[in-house]
């Protein structure tokens, strides 16, 4: 397992890696074949940076996305193709092996980690753990060692959504949100996960609207 490597110095932390302790929050959305990232394959992985203006208000960025072949082996739940709309036999369908699209899914994220000071990306996504497992998973399947995401550590929109609006479905929360949700384009990686990256802005934002964000300067020793 890669290291998590923190410096204590602020110098070249943009105010975005300030903001979240050196961590770039990269929202990311999978779908998969079932539930079981250890077995079942995964159909379609994106990942939707952010910025930061000079508010400090997060605003979605640039949005990655690609259709995946399923690994050698993998299972395919046809509830699960069911439930996504995903046709794996359909002719225009851009898929790529895992071996391609992660690393060049991985180097984007290192790249906008690196522009903004930050030490790591952190996934945030809905229902977090879940899309974290299927990427550890498919990247220690490719063995691949730069890894951008932390390991273990996950911003869930979920959590944040039953907090900040008393609702854990990403639809339902964007109804209540005001943010326009069609459910004939949900179940697609890319735009579930520029939704949710709306939701996780608008909560960040909200938050500190209401006097959370910026923390006070903390006294020097």
């Amino acid at each position: 397992m890669e290291p998590v490597v923190e410096s204590d110095s602020d110098t070249a932390k943009s105010p975005l890696a300030k903001r979240f302790r050196g961590f770039l929050p990269v929202i990311v959305d999978v779908e998969t074949g079932g539930f079981n990232c250890d077995t079942d394959a995964l159909l379609e992985v994106a990942a939707v940076t952010l910025r930061m203006d000079e508010n400090g208000l997060l605003h979605r960025h640039e949005t990655f996305d690609f259709h995946i072949d399923p690994f050698e082996g993998a299972n395919i739940e046809q509830s699960a193709l069911d439930f996504t709309g995903i046709n794996l036999e359909c002719p225009d369908r851009p898929a790529l092996p895992e071996m391609m699209a992660l690393p060049e899914l991985f180097q984007s994220i290192r790249k906008a980690v690196k522009e903004h000071g930050c030490t790591r990306a952190v996934m945030v996504a809905h229902n977090a753990h879940f899309d974290l497992g299927f990427v550890n998973a498919a990247a220690n399947r490719c063995e691949i060692k730069r890894n951008p995401f932390h390991p273990f550590s996950c911003f869930d929109t979920a959590t944040l959504s039953g907090l900040a609006f008393g609702q854990t479905v990403l639809a339902k929360t964007c109804q209540i949100a005001g943010i326009e949700f069609s459910n004939s384009e949900a179940h697609s990686a890319a735009y579930d996960a520029e939704k949710t990256a709306d939701l996780f802005c608008l909560i960040v934002n909200r938050w500190q609207e209401l006097g959370g964000w910026p923390l006070l300067e903390q006294p020097e020793a």
